[in-house]
C-alpha cells in the first residue's frame, strides 16, 4: 500500500498546526545559519580591506584604534608621529613604499584622508576607474561610492570624533566646522575596493597640512611661502610639474608635520619583521593589521560561540515543543489510524504513514530555515555595508547545511516515538476513543 496519500491527508488535515511546526523549525535554523554565515564574512571582508597595509606605524597608543582609523576610517582623536620618519623610512633599504596617512576632515559624511598619489594607486596595483590621480595640491580622488563628479570643488570640514555623519549627507555639525577658502577639484574615481576607503576622499597629505596651517613639508614653502596651497601644477600627461608644486616623498622641508599613522611596504618578510620590532620602541608603535585582527576574532568568535550555543539551546527547545506537539496530534487523531487499522492496514503501515508526515514537517523547516537563513545574511551584510562600507558577501556553506542535515535526522530519530505509539495502540481502544 502507498503511504504517500494517506500522508498527505494526514497533514493536510492538520490545517494551521502543520505550518505552525515548519516555521518553528525555520526560524530556528535560520537564526544559527545568519550567525555562522554572518560571521565568516565579516572576517573575509575586514581581513581583505586590510590588505594593503603591509605594516601600520604609529604613536603608541592603542593598536585597535589605529587600525579602525587607518584602514576602517572610523574617526576617532589620534596622537601624531614625527612627521621625519617620513624620510627615514624613505630612505631605509628594507623599505619598498611608505606612505602618510592623515585623516580628521570630512565633506557631507565622507572622510577626507591625505596621503600620496602612490597609495591611493596603491602603488601601481590600481588604476581610477574615472580620470586620474591627483598630481599636485588641492585635486581630489574619489572612492567608488562617493557621490561627488569629476570637477567638482569639495570644501572640507574639520571633523568630530564624537559626531558620526552620513555618508552623503551634510549637516549642521559639518557646516558649522567648515575650512572655509579652501577647496579641492575632484580629478579622478577609484574602481570598487569593497572596503571603507569605497567612501573617502583622497587628497594630497601636503593639502591637509596646509588646511591646517601647518606648512607642506617642502623646501618649496620657504622660497614660495605666500602661494595659495591650492596652486595647480601640471595634469597629467602635459608635463612635469614644477619644482614649487611637487608633492609625495621626501618631505624635505625644515619642518615636516605630524601624521597620525604610516603604512609600509616591506621589501622581504626579514624586512617587515626586523621593522617591526625597530618601531615597537623609541615613542613609536608598529603592528601588522593581521595580529590585532586575530585578537578582535578571538573576540568576535568567543561571541559567536555564546550564540551559536544560545542558538543550538533554542533549536533543542523547539525541536522538544514540536515532539510534544507531534504526540499530541498523533493522540488526538487515534481514531482515524484505528479505522485504518480496523479495514486491515497493518501496523507497519500505520507507523509509516504517521513517521513520515513528521519527517516531511522537519524536513520542510528544514529547508525553509535555510533559505530564511541565507535570506537573513544579505539583508545583514547590507546593514553592516551601509555602516561600515565593508563589502560582504555571505554564503551558505557545509558549516550551516550540516547542523541542518543533523536536526533533520535528529528529529528523524525523534518521530519514531509517535509513530512506534501508533503502532502499539490496540485497535478497540482507538475505535473507543
Amino acid at each position: 500500500m502507498n503511504p504517500f496519500p494517506m500522508m498527505l491527508a494526514d497533514l493536510r488535515a492538520l490545517r494551521w498546526t502543520a505550518p505552525a511546526i515548519v516555521l518553528l523549525i525555520a526560524l530556528a535554523i535560520a537564526t544559527g545559519v545568519a550567525i555562522g554565515a554572518q560571521e565568516r564574512a565579516l572576517r573575509h571582508g575586514s581581513t581583505s580591506a586590510a590588505n594593503d597595509f603591509d605594516l601600520i606605524i604609529g604613536a603608541p597608543g592603542s593598536q585597535t584604534q589605529l587600525l579602525m582609523s587607518a584602514v576602517y576610517l572610523q574617526p576617532d582623536a589620534l596622537p601624531l608621529l614625527d612627521g621625519r620618519l617620513l624620510n627615514t623610512l624613505f630612505k631605509d633599504e628594507r623599505v619598498a613604499q611608505v606612505a602618510p596617512i592623515a585623516f580628521g576632515d570630512v565633506s557631507r559624511g565622507y572622510a577626507i584622508v591625505g596621503t600620496t598619489a602612490a597609495f591611493a594607486g596603491r602603488w601601481g596595483w590600481i588604476a581610477p576607474s574615472e580620470g586620474r590621480l591627483f598630481a599636485a595640491e588641492g585635486e581630489a580622488v574619489l572612492g567608488a561610492d562617493v557621490l561627488y563628479r569629476l570637477g567638482d570643488t569639495i570644501t572640507p570640514s574639520h571633523g568630530v570624533a564624537s559626531h558620526a555623519a552620513t555618508p552623503g549627507q551634510a549637516d549642521a555639525e559639518e557646516d558649522g566646522h567648515k575650512h572655509e577658502g579652501h577647496g579641492y577639484t575632484v580629478v579622478g574615481r577609484l574602481p570598487r575596493l569593497g572596503s571603507p576607503w569605497d567612501r573617502a576622499i583622497l587628497v594630497p597629505i601636503e593639502s591637509v597640512w596646509e588646511v591646517h596651517g601647518l606648512g607642506n613639508g617642502h623646501a618649496s614653502e620657504e622660497a614660495a611661502s605666500d602661494a595659495p596651497f591650492w596652486k595647480q601644477g601640471s595634469v597629467a600627461g602635459s608635463g612635469p610639474a614644477k619644482a614649487e608644486d611637487r608633492i609625495g616623498p621626501p618631505f624635505d622641508g625644515k619642518r615636516v608635520p605630524g601624521v597620525p599613522a604610516i603604512v609600509v611596504k616591506p621589501k622581504s618578510v626579514a624586512g617587515a619583521y626586523q621593522l617591526r620590532a625597530q618601531y615597537r620602541q623609541g615613542g613609536t608603535m608598529a603592528f601588522f593589521p593581521a595580529e590585532v585582527l586575530v585578537s578582535l576574532y578571538g573576540a568576535l568568535g568567543d561571541i559567536r560561540d555564546i550564540l551559536v550555543i544560545a542558538s543550538a539551546l533554542n533549536t533543542v527547545l523547539i525541536l522538544a515543543s514540536v515532539l510534544l506537539l507531534l504526540l499530541a496530534v498523533a493522540g488526538l487523531r487515534r481514531r482515524r489510524y484505528a479505522v485504518l487499522r480496523a479495514l486491515g492496514a497493518p501496523r507497519a503501515y500505520v507507523m509509516l504513514v504517521v513517521w513520515l508526515g513528521m519527517v516531511a514537517l522537519i524536513a520542510l523547516g528544514c529547508l525553509l530555515g535555510l533559505g530564511l537563513g541565507a535570506l537573513a545574511t544579505q539583508v545583514l551584510a547590507g546593514f553592516v555595508a551601509q555602516r561600515t562600507g565593508l563589502m560582504l558577501s555571505p554564503a551558505i556553506g557545509l558549516g550551516e547545511i550540516l547542523p541542518a542535515l543533523g536536526l533533520a535526522a535528529i528529529g528523524g530519530l525523534f518521530a519514531v516515538l509517535p509513530a512506534a505509539l501508533s503502532y502499539r495502540r490496540p485497535v478497540v481502544a482507538g475505535l473507543r476513543g
